[in-house]
């Protein structure tokens, strides 16, 4: 759906495009997934004696809560900030954008073009309410669960924070990710992500239960930021084949495209 003021050129913190649950298979499988595990916390929440044998992942597309902080990262943000300096209007992708990410990055980034994708469409709709009650330009904003949409070589910095990650599967000790997750649905993502970034652009990957470096994209990146153990929440590592790394901390966080 696109709206625009007066039947004139839309706003840009007004245009929006519904992917609806039906056309996208990965959408309609991340909104189930969280369907389910709400209505499994909430009969944690009334049987607490059964929670143990109830705390297992949901299968679904990664992460299924829609819940983030303002200024979760703010070493990350400044890192990023410093790295596109030179650049004055960056393209600027939010991915799993929720309801506070690309505000915040609107503080670091104040000329940039900035663009939320998320997988909730209430997300969505709260983000472009947001923008025009802030009078915000330059942001727009869709209901995605991939960035397919976005043009080749378009941007100039990619961020997928905690995103990318189950962390029920850290809770759970799983052996093993899959039928919850995918490698190959990671691989897929990243891979995307790499085609929309421009020569030079940034992807931060913060978070995620995969690590970038054994990705086929990699090969076509230079790590240039490392996060601090600190830094970095307690989720678990699988590798390609979807197996447990145990004892893997992959601290590898930011990635320059040559």
């Amino acid at each position: 759906m696109t709206s625009a003021r007066n039947g004139g050129p839309p706003d840009v913190c007004e245009v929006v495009t519904f992917a609806t649950l039906g056309n996208d298979p990965a959408m309609k499988l991340s909104t189930l997934a969280a369907a389910a595990r709400r209505g499994r916390d909430a009969f944690q929440r009334v049987f607490p004696a059964l929670g143990p044998k109830l705390r297992q992942p949901v299968p679904g597309g990664f992460q299924p809560y829609n819940f983030t902080l303002p200024n979760r990262y703010p070493w990350l943000f400044q890192f990023a900030a410093a790295r596109l300096q030179q650049r004055p209007q960056p393209r600027i992708l939010s991915f799993g954008c929720s309801r506070e990410e690309p505000f915040t990055l609107r503080s670091y980034f104040p000329t940039a073009q900035i663009r939320g994708i998320d997988v909730d469409p209430d997300n969505i709709a709260a983000c472009i309410e947001r923008a025009r009650a802030q009078d915000l330009r330059d942001m727009t904003f869709t209901a995605a669960a991939h960035s397919q949409g976005e043009p080749a070589e378009s941007l100039d910095a990619v961020f997928c924070l905690a995103v990318l990650c189950l962390g029920d599967l850290t809770t759970s000790g799983a052996r093993r990710c899959d039928p919850y997750i995918y490698f190959d649905r990671f691989e897929a993502i990243v891979t995307d992500f790499a085609r929309c970034l421009k020569p030079g652009g940034l992807l931060l990957l913060h978070t995620a239960n995969f690590r970038f470096c054994d990705t086929a994209a990699a090969r076509d990146f230079d790590t240039v930021l490392q996060a601090q153990p600190e830094q970095m929440a307690p989720d678990v590592v699988f590798d390609r084949d979807n197996r447990l790394m145990s004892g893997e901390r992959y601290l590898a966080v930011g990635f320059q495209k040559r």
